[in-house]
């Protein structure tokens, strides 16, 4: 038996409803995972309000860790008791158990505790591509944050760092500013008090920076433009703030031949290679200790509904884990 997440309907966290289930026997190439801990990501708040359109009913959560407990035909590379994380693409990680495809599995190193697991391989992935397969960041270049202290933001921040980059990150309080410096910042920027793009042009002596990585979207999108260099690049990747909708692709031109890009974690992790060496590089820069999973608040799995509720006031800071 396990208990599961089910939505009927898009909206608010009040479509979130508990229902129990009986797992039957693992089918041909799948595993049954027991949970122990269960990432929370902004997209999953995207799947629940319709933002991503999801087939309806539908589980919600990508990003999961625990233990294999069965295993299905044809499986091969995995054991019963094998720790094993999850970071989808497939919805449902909001559950005791379930059973899930096992390519989509990848093994867990020892030094690495289920809870880190949980808080990190959905945003440290993302993290290691947008860096490193889609910015293809350099040593020396200048590079805008929005969001410094947030999941995906303060990973950004400190991978960016480790590899030479001269960070500016745009923050809300004094709080998520000593966060920012913390992770490495090297510049903060008061996004409620500042004028983001004036500043940025005032630290890179009027040239602006060449990549912004955006994950708010629509209340930033201005702001990137104005904060670019001359065929710089905007990397949005997100929708916190609204989507970006009706691009006048005039603008690119007009703010410097800019080039922009909308990429999607899946279309950068498509083969099991990808997965490996993307995965094998979060950990390394784990160890490192380039970035640190900053595990800002934990709720039980079952106040997943108030998890969101958190989430989408704000009111949170780094990662959150669902502990089942």
């Amino acid at each position: 038996m396990a208990r599961t997440v089910l939505i009927e309907a898009t909206g608010g966290p009040e479509v979130i409803q508990w229902v129990d289930v009986e797992l039957a026997d693992p089918g041909p190439g799948e595993v049954r995972m027991r949970h122990s801990a269960v990432g929370l990501n902004f997209i999953d708040v995207y799947h629940r309000s319709g933002v991503y359109p999801v087939t309806l009913p539908s589980g919600l959560g990508t990003e999961a860790v625990g233990v294999v407990e069965a295993l299905g035909e044809g499986v091969s590379g995995f054991a019963v008791g094998d720790r094993v994380g999850t970071f989808g693409p497939a919805l449902g990680a909001y559950a005791t158990a379930r059973n899930v495809s096992a390519a989509s599995l990848l093994p867990l190193p020892d030094d690495v505790d289920d809870a880190t697991a949980a808080a990190l391989l959905l945003k440290g992935c993302t993290t290691e591509f947008l860096v490193e397969r889609c910015a293809h960041v350099q040593a020396g270049q200048t590079v805008l944050v929005h969001a410094a202290a947030g999941g995906v933001g303060h990973l950004l921040v400190g991978w960016l760092k480790a590899i030479g980059a001269t960070v500016i990150g745009t923050v809300g309080s004094a709080e998520k500013a000593a966060q920012a410096k913390a992770a490495g910042a090297d510049h903060v920027i008061f996004h409620k008090t500042e004028n983001v793009a004036v500043r940025v042009r005032e630290m890179t002596g009027g040239a602006g920076v060449p990549v912004v990585f955006d994950g708010i979207g629509l209340a930033t999108w201005d702001i990137s433009l104005a904060s670019a260099a001359p065929r710089g690049l905007i990397v949005s990747y997100g929708n916190a703030g609204g989507r970006v909708t009706g691009v006048d692709i005039g603008v690119l031109a007009t703010r410097g031949s800019l080039f922009v890009t909308r990429p999607t974690l899946f279309h950068y992790y498509a083969t099991p290679e990808e997965r490996r060496d993307g995965t094998a590089r979060l950990f390394e820069m784990l160890r490192q200790g380039a970035i640190v999973p900053e595990i800002g608040q934990t709720f039980a799995l079952q106040d997943v509904a108030e998890a969101h509720r958190a989430l989408e006031a704000g009111a949170t800071r780094g990662a959150t884990v669902l502990m089942v």
